[in-house]
């Protein structure tokens, strides 16, 4: 959550300074070589771990000042460490390290009939603003991805996860230090102040080049509604899966609990199931059943109630609601054509699955459902930068500009052209 504390009078004069600092940072991390920055990330993951104890000690403390909250469990399971998560967030720092560095590849060269050689080559995007609420991972997520990519980050953390993310930061910033890079690249908002949110929107006199918001729909609405950056986001992951008649059930039951029930509370966790009109008979109720036993409570369209009267009706918003809870709404679609139908009336455009056997289905929802993730026989919970190999992410971006699907290393730099003449001029 980012409503915190009073205002300060002097919140401008403090992110703008904050702006300059990473402005100047982010000319030397344009162009320091992989070997320091893996350096740094490596010290990183080290500084984590030796400080596994004081960052598990400042998340008790975040824990502690929800404690008799009305907070979904879901909200809670993403602002817990333990053990396996500071572990999982060194282990990740590492694996941005190990990732080929994007600064300075060459996406593509042609020559010229005049011999002009051109290269199309990956530079930083500069300064990225990472504003997000309850995730302290985020922390060693983006300040990792951010730094490999070349860029200096500003990171605003929400007031739920302060301490956490103050203890992580602390460790960032150790790791710079380790290998020589300006201790300024890496910046964790000081202060809970909203206001301090707007003035990152408004690009701090220009010091951000781009925006990423992670958090709940009102934080990416007033982002996406108030920023004067380009803003890498999705608003919701209104994740659908599609069952197909020629899925193989035993299959389909094993994803469908997966990507609904694994982590209830991520953006990748599926919101709707729709089952082909052809399997009723065959598919449906096993499938309701799986949902009911693992505990999470199915909204059904009225041919699912004929079936299973006992359930709870949904209604039309259930089909629009990202619920980030055990709760997933149910319907009956005519075959792959009534679940591309479906998922263009209802989707945010973020991930999506079909469970067939039939290539032709298969085919079909590849074609003509627009998606940034489409996956096939695979939970939706795979939506995620480490799961596609990219060490971590910053993000699921479902724009169209620039950056679509994980944010990862590559998608935090833009390119420039490098033109090799012999002395051409122009007639």
């Amino acid at each position: 959550m980012l409503d915190t504390v009073a205002p300060s009078p002097d919140i401008d004069v403090l992110m703008n300074d904050i702006g300059r600092k990473a402005k100047a940072a982010a000319r030397p991390l344009s162009f320091a070589s992989t070997e320091i920055k893996n350096r740094a990330l490596n010290a990183m993951a080290d500084a984590i771990l030796a400080n596994k104890a004081q960052i598990l000690a400042e998340n008790a403390k975040d824990l502690q000042d929800i404690e008799g909250t009305e907070t979904l469990a879901s909200f809670v399971d993403r602002l817990t460490l333990n053990d396996k998560r500071v572990a999982e967030m060194a282990e990740g720092l590492r694996a941005i390290a190990a990732l080929a560095d994007p600064v300075g590849e060459v996406i593509a060269a042609w020559d010229r009939p005049n011999g002009l050689k051109i290269e199309r080559v990956r530079t930083p995007l500069g300064v990225i603003g990472v504003i997000f609420e309850s995730r302290p991972n985020v922390t060693a997520d983006a300040g990792a991805l951010c730094l490999k990519a070349g860029n200096s980050v500003i990171l605003r953390c929400g007031s739920d996860s302060r301490r956490s993310s103050q203890a992580i930061h602390a460790c960032l910033v150790e790791g710079l230090k380790a290998a020589g890079l300006p201790e300024h690249a890496i910046q964790l908002v000081p202060v809970t102040d909203r206001a301090a949110v707007g003035a990152m929107l408004r690009g701090l006199d220009g010091a951000i080049d781009v925006i990423v918001p992670r958090g709940g729909k009102s934080l990416v609405a007033r982002v996406q509604n108030e920023a004067r950056v380009p803003v890498f986001a999705h608003l919701e992951g209104l994740c659908h899966i599609y069952v197909d008649g020629s899925a193989d059930i035993e299959m389909a039951k094993k994803i469908v609990v997966n990507a609904k029930m694994r982590r209830t509370g991520i953006c990748g966790a599926a919101e709707t199931l729709l089952v082909d009109g052809a399997a009723i008979g065959t598919h449906l109720t096993p499938l309701l059943e799986v949902l009911t036993d693992a505990g999470c409570e199915v909204r059904a369209s009225p041919t699912v109630l004929k079936v299973a009267p006992g359930l709870k009706p949904a209604n039309e918003e259930d089909w629009s609601t990202e619920y980030l809870d055990a709760i997933i709404s149910v319907a009956v679609v005519d075959g792959i054509s009534g679940a591309i139908a479906h998922i263009q009336k209802y989707s945010s455009n973020h991930t999506e699955a079909v469970i067939a056997e039939d290539p032709d289905v298969v085919a079909r929802f590849f074609t003509e459902v627009d998606s940034a993730i489409l996956l096939h026989n695979a939970s939706t919970q795979f939506a995620d930068g480490g799961e596609f190999g990219m060490g971590a992410e910053i993000g699921i971006a479902t724009g169209k500009m620039h950056a679509r699907g994980p944010v990862g290393v590559e998608q935090l730099t833009s390119f420039k052209y490098r033109v090799h003449g012999a002395g051409q001029t122009r007639p």
